[in-house]
C-alpha cells in the first residue's frame, strides 16, 4: 500500500473514531435533550447535572491519559473505549433511571477521553513517524461530521421514534463506525526514530508556558460547553425560534466540519498563538450573538462562528502539544485536557443552576462569553512569554557555543 493512500485511511479511522465517541456517544445527548425533557421527565438541573457527569467521566479519562507512556497500552484503550461508547448510547435508551444515565454519561465520557486523546495522540505519532505535516485539521473534522450527523440524524428519526428508540438507533449507528474506527488504525511503532531514520526529540515549553497555557485552554472549555451542551434547549426558549434548536445545532456541527483544516492554514500564515486568539474573538461573537441580537438568522450565523472556531481551537491545541512532545504527545494532551474537562464540568452544572434560578440559559451564555475573555487575556499574555522564552534559548545557545 502506498505511503499516501495509508495516510488516508489511518485519517479515516481517526474521523470515525471522533464521529463514534464525540458523536454518538457525546453529542447525541443534545439534540435529544429537549426530547428527553418532554417524553422522560428530564428536569433542567438533572440535565445540567448529566452533562457534568460526561465531562467528569472525560477528565478522569484525560488524567489516565496524561499518566500513561507505553504507546501499547494507549492503543489498546483507545480501543476498548470505542467498545464502551456504543455500550454507554445503549445503556440510555434502557433505563428511565437518572442514575442509570449518571453511569452512562460517565463512560461515554470515558470513550470520549480515549477518542480524542489517546486516538488522537496515536494519529499524530503516526504522521510524525511517517514524515507527513503534524496537523490535525483533517481527523478533527470528525467532532463537525459527528455534530451535523446528529442533528441531521435526530431531525429526521423524530418523525417516527421516540426518544428511546432514537439512542437505539445511535447505538446501531456506532456500531456501523466501530469497524473502520478500529480496523484502519495500525498497531503503532515504538521506536524512537521516523521512517526516514530521524530521532523524535521533544522540546518542552516553560513551567510558566504551561502554566498560562493551561489557564487560557479552561476559559476556551467554559466557552466551549454551554453552547455545546445547551444550544439546543437554549434556541428552542427564544422568542420566535421554537422547534428551531436542532438547525442551529446542525449549523454548528456544518461549521465545524471544514474548520480545524481552515485554521490549520491560517495558523501557517499567521503562527499557532495568533490563530487561537483570532478563534477566541469570534468564538465570543459566536456565544453573544443568540442572545444580545436574538432572532433566526442572527443565532444561525453565531452557531455557524461558534462551530467553526471551538473545534478549531481544540485542534490547534492539541497539534502544539504534540509538536511539543512528538515521542508522547497525548501526555500533554491529557495535562491540557484536564483543565478544559475541569471547566467541562463546572460549565453545565452553573448553568443548570443559573436557568433554574433565572429562568433561561441566556445567564450561561453570558458567563461563557465573560470566561472566553479571560482567555483571550491569558493568549494574548502568552505571546509575550513565548518570545521571552525564545530570546533566552537563543542566548543559552549561543552561550553553549562560545
Amino acid at each position: 500500500m502506498s505511503d499516501q493512500r495509508q495516510r488516508i485511511k489511518v485519517l479515516s479511522a481517526g474521523i470515525f473514531s471522533l464521529i463514534l465517541v464525540m458523536g454518538v456517544a457525546r453529542f447525541s445527548y443534545t439534540p435529544l435533550l429537549p426530547l428527553m425533557q418532554q417524553q422522560a421527565g428530564l428536569g433542567v438541573a438533572e440535565a445540567g447535572w448529566l452533562a457534568a457527569i460526561n465531562y467528569a467521566g472525560y477528565l478522569c479519562g484525560a488524567i489516565v491519559a496524561s499518566l500513561i507512556s507505553d504507546l501499547v497500552l494507549k492503543d489498546k484503550l483507545y480501543r476498548i473505549g470505542l467498545v464502551v461508547a456504543i455500550l454507554s448510547t445503549a445503556m440510555m435508551g434502557l433505563s428511565t433511571d437518572t442514575t442509570v444515565w449518571a453511569v452512562s454519561r460517565f463512560i461515554a465520557g470515558l470513550s470520549s477521553a480515549a477518542g480524542m486523546l489517546l486516538g488522537t495522540g496515536l494519529i499524530l505519532n503516526w504522521l510524525i513517524r511517517h514524515n507527513h505535516r503534524s496537523e490535525l485539521g483533517i481527523h478533527f473534522a470528525g467532532i463537525g461530521l459527528g455534530i451535523a450527523g446528529c442533528a441531521i440524524a435526530v431531525a429526521l428519526m423524530n418523525q417516527w421514534l421516540d426518544w428511546r428508540e432514537q439512542w437505539f438507533a445511535f447505538t446501531v449507528i456506532g456500531c456501523l463506525l466501530l469497524y473502520p474506527a478500529l480496523r484502519w488504525l495500525p498497531p503503532p511503532d515504538r521506536s524512537g526514530l521516523t521512517t526516514t531514520g530521524q530521532k523524535l526529540v521533544d522540546k518542552p515549553p516553560s513551567p510558566l508556558f504551561m502554566r498560562l497555557f493551561m489557564a487560557a485552554y479552561f476559559c476556551a472549555g467554559v466557552g466551549y460547553v454551554v453552547s455545546a451542551t445547551f444550544i439546543v434547549a437554549i434556541v428552542d426558549q427564544l422568542p420566535g425560534l421554537s422547534g428551531q434548536g436542532t438547525l442551529v445545532f446542525m449549523a454548528i456541527g456544518i461549521a465545524g466540519t471544514p474548520s480545524c483544516f481552515n485554521w490549520d492554514l491560517i495558523a501557517r500564515r499567521t503562527g499557532d498563538l495568533n490563530a487561537l486568539i483570532l478563534a477566541a474573538v469570534l468564538q465570543i461573537v459566536g456565544i453573544l450573538l443568540p442572545v444580545v441580537v436574538g432572532g433566526l438568522v442572527a443565532t444561525v450565523f453565531g452557531a455557524l462562528l461558534f462551530g467553526g472556531t471551538f473545534i478549531g481551537m481544540v485542534s490547534l491545541v492539541l497539534t502544539m502539544a504534540g509538536r511539543y512532545y512528538p515521542t508522547r504527545p497525548a501526555k500533554m494532551m491529557g495535562k491540557m485536557t484536564l483543565s478544559y474537562g475541569v471547566a467541562q464540568i463546572i460549565g453545565p452544572a452553573v448553568t443548570g443552576w443559573l436557568a433554574t434560578h433565572l429562568g433561561s440559559y441566556n445567564g450561561g451564555l453570558y458567563m461563557a462569553a465573560a470566561v472566553m475573555v479571560v482567555g483571550t487575556v491569558l493568549l494574548l499574555m502568552l505571546k509575550v512569554v513565548e518570545k521571552r522564552d525564545a530570546a533566552a534559548a537563543l542566548d543559552l545557545a549561543r552561550c553553549a557555543q562560545t
